[in-house]
């Protein structure tokens, strides 16, 4: 069973579209939507049964030069 999590993004000024073509050639995000207020992108991630969400996004989405701040909300069920 995997877990579904949402991932927002802050961008440095500037270079949204590049973090988002880094974030989707890692192919690690089912979905990734520009969005406006106060992060710039949003992610829906699934992550692999076993695996800590915190090192698995670590390890394959953080390290993206670009990124100022991010913001991880788990989820519980869908409706």
């Amino acid at each position: 069973m995997t877990t579904c999590v949402f991932v927002q993004f802050r961008c440095t000024p500037g270079q949204t579209y590049k973090v988002a073509d880094a974030i989707y050639d890692r192919e690690v995000v089912s979905e990734l939507y520009s969005t406006s207020g106060e992060y710039d992108l949003i992610a829906k991630v699934y992550i692999p049964e076993g695996e800590d969400v915190g090192h698995y996004l670590s390890e394959r989405l953080f390290d993206i030069p670009g990124i100022v701040r991010t913001l991880t909300t788990m989820t519980f069920k869908a409706f």
